[in-house]
């Protein structure tokens, strides 16, 4: 990672610090989460395409056909039903990618007006745990754009892409740069951790 990347997230980093007072792992996963300012390695999985058909009456039900790219490059394709267009969307998603999650929390944000405006979907989701040694975290992910379903799709994706990453230990290196100066401050400055 270059000296330039460093130092974007570090004052991300320091701005989130500011904010809250106390920067909690989740916080650290999520800065060194951005696409455009630090990750190095490839994604696990990637969007290619999502269509959704959807309607009203009693009998309808939301289906979505979700198609990944993984780091081959290869076509997974799933198709799943749902109570809404994003419910069917994850459940696809869930076919495919094979993670065992819980949403936790799903937010969207206008960015501006209209019908045509620009929304950032974030959400958070908590890995399933197998055993009682397990830490339970949670990842998070954005997703923006004007079509709310491929945003929320995109947002699901990156947190999931999350869990995958720090389940093989493949942690970019600005994520043990920080680890490790929010330790250092915590205890040089006496608070526990």
């Amino acid at each position: 990672m270059d000296d330039t990347k460093l130092n974007h997230v570090f004052l991300k980093f320091k701005a989130v610090a500011e904010l809250k007072k106390r920067v909690t792992d989740a916080d650290l996963v999520a800065l060194v989460s951005d696409v455009d300012t630090c990750r190095s390695d490839e994604p696990a999985w990637k969007l290619l395409e999502v269509q959704v058909v959807c309607g009203s009456g009693t009998l309808s039900r939301s289906t979505a056909i979700v198609t990944l790219v993984d780091k081959k490059g290869q076509e997974h394709v799933a198709c799943s039903v749902g109570t809404g267009p994003i419910d069917s969307a994850y459940k696809a998603v869930d076919l495919i990618v094979k993670e065992a999650v819980t949403l936790l929390e799903y937010s969207m944000d206008g960015i501006s007006e209209g019908i045509d405006s620009i929304s950032t979907i974030r959400v958070s989701i908590r890995k399933n745990c197998q055993s009682t040694h397990e830490t339970l975290q949670t990842f998070e992910g954005m997703g923006v754009g004007t079509d709310i379903v491929v945003s929320s799709v995109k947002a699901y994706i990156g947190a999931l892409n999350n869990i995958i990453r720090i389940s093989n230990n493949n942690l970019p290196e600005i994520y043990i740069y920080i680890y490790i100066y929010t330790r250092y401050r915590f205890w040089a400055n006496g608070r526990p951790n």
